[in-house]
C-alpha cells in the first residue's frame, strides 16, 4: 500500500535507506527536503516494526540543511530558548505557539516579501510602516502577544499587561533612522 490518506509512505531500513513506496524508488534526505518545500505529504515508518518516525526523520533533515549551508535559521539563543522548555510546565504549549506562527509566517510570506522588495527597491513606497522592517516588527508584536495570551490561560496567576506602545520618533529621529538605513543599503549594494 503505497498511500495512506494522501501521504505517501517512507519506509526506513536498518541499513539507513529511505524507500520511497509511492515512486518506488530509494531516496535521500535531501529528496525529502525536496517534498517539503513542494508541499508533499509523507510519513516515515519504521520498516520492522512500523513505527511512525516522521518527527526523528523531518529533525535530521533540519540538522542537515542547517550544517550543509552554514545559514542557520535557527539562532542559537532559539535553540537555547527551546531547550529550556523541555520538562517545564509550559512544554506542552510551545508546539502549538511555534505551529501557528510559522503557519502565520507562511501565509503572509509574499505580502512579507513585496514590502521587502519595497524596502530595498524605494524606501519611499513602503507602505503602512513606518521603517522597512517594519512588517516584521509588527509580526513579532502580534505573535509576542498571542504568546502571551496564551501563557495567560495556563498560569494561575495573573499576567502584567502588555508593555504600554512607545511615543512615536520625532523627524530629527526619523532622519537619523533613513540616514542609517541609507547607509545600509550603500553597503549592501557594495557586497
Amino acid at each position: 500500500m503505497a498511500k495512506h490518506s494522501g501521504e505517501t509512505i517512507i519506509k526506513k531500513y536498518a541499513n539507513r535507506r529511505l524507500y520511497n513506496t509511492g515512486t518506488s524508488t530509494y531516496v535521500t534526505l535531501e529528496d525529502l527536503a525536496k517534498m517539503v518545500k513542494r508541499g508533499e505529504d509523507f510519513k516515515v515508518q519504521d520498516a520492522k516494526t512500523s513505527e511512525d518516525i516522521t518527527h526523528a526523520v523531518l529533525t535530521q533533515i533540519i540538522m542537515e540543511q542547517e550544517g550543509k549551508t552554514g545559514n542557520t535559521l535557527m539562532p542559537t539563543a532559539f535553540l537555547r530558548q527551546l531547550i529550556s522548555y523541555y520538562g517545564d510546565h509550559m512544554q506542552m504549549v510551545v508546539p502549538t505557539f511555534l505551529e501557528h506562527s510559522m503557519k502565520t509566517f507562511s501565509e503572509q510570506h509574499s505580502q512579507m516579501q513585496e514590502h521587502m522588495g519595497k524596502a530595498f527597491g524605494d524606501a519611499s513606497e513602503t507602505k503602512n510602516f513606518s521603517s522597512p522592517f517594519g512588517f516584521m516588527e509588527e509580526q513579532v508584536k502580534r505573535n509576542t502577544e498571542l504568546f502571551r495570551q496564551a501563557m495567560q490561560v495556563f498560569t494561575p496567576f495573573p499576567v502584567p499587561p502588555a508593555p504600554k506602545e512607545q511615543k512615536k520618533p520625532d523627524a530629527s529621529e526619523l532622519d537619523d533612522l533613513k540616514a542609517q538605513l541609507r547607509t545600509l543599503q550603500t553597503k549592501l549594494d557594495q557586497l
